[in-house]
């Protein structure tokens, strides 16, 4: 039988260079693997994917990901099953971003590759970590974006693409210069949608809050907080305005509401008594194991053993690495008193 237009075969091979191809017809802001500034080392292009999609497949299979699942977002090390993690927080803020980009026409394999990886140099114990580790540096702080380029450039290199290492370096909003390119930008909107969204459901399960105790003039904007409805007002706004100023960007009110809902949840969740007592315990724990390391750096791994590397660079990698319960599993064996159940 010949193979006509109706009796072709239902499935056919979608090869790289016909991804590259559809990427023509994507958003003229749109970031392209054909422009992209390339990778260190050059490499032999894959026969299926495309550059940002083996990037994705790298960060997904990297053991710097997998330990996501065990780091804290907001409550350290939780008892409950349905607490938000750096893993699911990720995957939240993966899901945001590509409905953003898929609306907007821009490289969805690129968003996904920087929003999968954009967690993936944070500390034990959220950003307490982070703060805890900053007390080491002489100049500047400890970021858990730059951690985690250094994790993909030198602790486990994956020779990823420049567009998804600067994605990932300059998540953050207070990192400059920003992204260079608007799928790094919807990925800076998508995670702060992510978290204010998921850290405010996860403080109404812990007894924190309720939900009638919103801000009035967050609720006037974005709506009564039913959690669901709040991320698609927020991504709408992202949409409308973006579209309206071709950038990616936020209508003001939106952005504004935003703020006022970070600064009552740092007032209200992330910064309440239980949580400064709570982050005490983490930062001491923190510095606890860094001076030990320190004192016996042959305890640091292979992995970290990195011979140019100064001895404080070596244990504030190992350290960083951590996840919560390994963190704490170790700091119980090294100090807790010896003969006490």
């Amino acid at each position: 039988m010949s193979n006509t237009a109706t009796n072709r075969p239902s499935l056919q091979l979608v090869t790289r260079e016909i991804r590259e191809a559809r990427e023509r017809e994507l958003s003229p802001i749109a970031t392209r693997v054909a422009d992209s500034r390339g990778r260190a080392e050059p490499e032999t292009p894959d026969p299926l994917r495309t550059a940002f999609e083996v990037d994705r497949d790298r960060i997904a299979h990297s053991k710097a990901f997998r330990r996501l699942k065990h780091k804290t977002q907001v409550f350290i090390n939780p008892e409950g099953d349905h607490f938000v993690t750096r893993m699911s927080h990720t995957l939240q803020v993966t899901q945001i971003a590509r409905s953003i980009a898929r609306a907007l026409d821009l490289n969805e394999d690129l968003t996904e590759a920087i929003c999968i990886g954009h967690d993936c140099g944070h500390t034990p114990f959220g950003h307490t970590g982070e703060a805890a580790l900053s007390e080491y540096i002489e100049e500047g702080e400890w970021l858990h974006s730059a951690q985690g380029v250094r994790i993909f450039q030198v602790l486990e290199p994956k020779n990823l693409s420049w567009e998804v290492l600067d994605g990932i370096r300059a998540h953050t909003w207070r990192v400059k210069p920003p992204p260079h390119t608007p799928e790094g930008w919807v990925c800076r909107f998508a995670d702060r949608i992510a978290y204010l969204n998921h850290d405010l459901l996860d403080a109404v399960r812990a007894g924190v809050l309720e939900p009638g105790e919103l801000p009035a003039d967050v609720v006037e904007v974005l709506g009564p907080f039913t959690g669901g409805h709040w991320i698609g007002s927020m991504i709408q706004a992202v949409l409308d305005e973006s579209i309206r100023r071709g950038r990616i960007c936020m209508q003001a009110d939106a952005l504004n509401a935003m703020r006022l809902m970070r600064e009552f949840m740092f007032e209200r969740v992330y910064l309440r008594p239980e949580s400064r007592a709570q982050a005490e315990r983490a930062r001491r724990v923190i510095h606890d194991l860094v001076e030990h390391l320190t004192r016996h750096p042959k305890l640091i791994p292979e992995t970290y053993q990195l011979e140019d590397e100064p001895l404080q660079t070596r244990v504030l990698d190992y350290v960083a690495g951590m996840t919560d319960r390994y963190a704490l599993s170790l700091h119980d064996q090294w100090f807790r008193p010896r003969g006490l159940v």
